[in-house]
């Protein structure tokens, strides 16, 4: 049997759609599980133990009828049983009927019955939730799992020797992630950080860090002289610096998403999301700081620093 999952979005999106792609796995032991993901997501896929070939679309962009044709023959090379679709996309529902995909299951449309199962798609639950939801027309009615990772040895090894490099201090550390094009302030970053050293000064604290991010974490780097910093270049790096910490301060982003798989405690901010559609209802290890508007610069530093000390 071959499983087709056709996942729009960014690396969030692939991690929250891990759980329904676990219990496919289980449903179907011998299935080949392949996905369709745009290309800036499939670095997910790293550390994705469910998944035997990843296939490239770019949903966003303006395709032309070559371009479908195109993936309608790879799809029919395939010789797919089952097809999934997160994709609320009349073309590419057509595109799955066309290749008379036994089985096509999505979100019910005004064209679902181009699909062979649709089913009403609750936007305001858990996503991960809303993506298992899908099972349901396979009978699969088992609870959502949670987001499970398989974390590559290499990268695993990688983390150790940075933390090594980085000498660590034995109390552990503290990582903070901003998030790309980071809205926090600048000087309540500044803030948090310098207060926790004072506070615990034998407690390390890293910033993950890339190239993009260097326009606001070079003003903190220069305030914060013991801060250490760390670039993992893929998610299984990432994944292991984050799974080593004692705590994680962030965003609401993919090292978020990381961090519940993980289990670390984490502190999340957030600004204009609701964190019941991120977190899952029953994750104990994760504090959410919701802004007082729909601006994550309205969070006031010492908010968080009053969860880091009492949370």
């Amino acid at each position: 049997m071959r499983i087709l999952s056709l996942v729009p979005g960014g690396i969030n999106e692939q991690l929250l759609f891990f759980p329904t792609l676990e219990s496919l796995k289980i449903k179907y032991p011998n299935a080949l599980i392949d996905v369709l993901v745009e290309p800036s997501a499939k670095s997910a896929y790293r550390i994705c133990p469910y998944i035997n070939e990843i296939l490239v679309f770019d949903y966003q962009d303006r395709h032309t009828s070559a371009d479908y044709l195109n993936l309608i023959g790879v799809i029919r090379d395939k010789g797919y049983d089952i097809a999934i679709t997160a994709e609320k996309n009349w073309i590419l529902e057509l595109l799955l009927w066309s290749n008379s995909i036994p089985w096509r299951i999505g979100y019910k449309t005004q064209t679902s019955w181009l699909l062979s199962h649709s089913i009403i798609q609750d936007k305001e639950q858990y996503a991960a939730k809303t993506y298992h939801d899908l099972l349901l027309n396979l009978n699969i009615q088992s609870p959502c799992p949670s987001i499970k990772i398989a974390v590559p040895t290499d990268d695993i090894s990688w983390a150790e020797k940075e933390l090594q490099r980085l000498e660590v201090a034995e109390n552990g550390y503290i990582v903070i992630h901003g998030g790309i094009n980071n809205v926090y302030p600048t000087s309540s970053w500044i803030d948090i950080i310098n207060t926790i050293y004072e506070k615990e000064p034998s407690l390390s604290v890293i910033l993950l860090q890339s190239s993009i991010d260097e326009a606001w974490t070079k003003p903190i780097l220069n305030n914060c002289k013991h801060l250490k910093t760390i670039n993992p270049n893929n998610l299984g790096k990432l994944s292991a610096i984050i799974a080593g910490a004692n705590l994680l301060v962030c965003t609401d982003s993919v090292p978020l998403q990381l961090s519940i798989a993980v289990g670390t405690y984490t502190i999340a901010l957030f600004a204009d999301t609701n964190p019941n559609q991120k977190i899952p209802t029953n994750h104990n290890r994760c504090i959410t700081i919701e802004s007082p508007s729909n601006k994550l610069a309205d969070i006031h530093s010492s908010v968080i620093l009053e969860k880091i000390w009492h949370g």
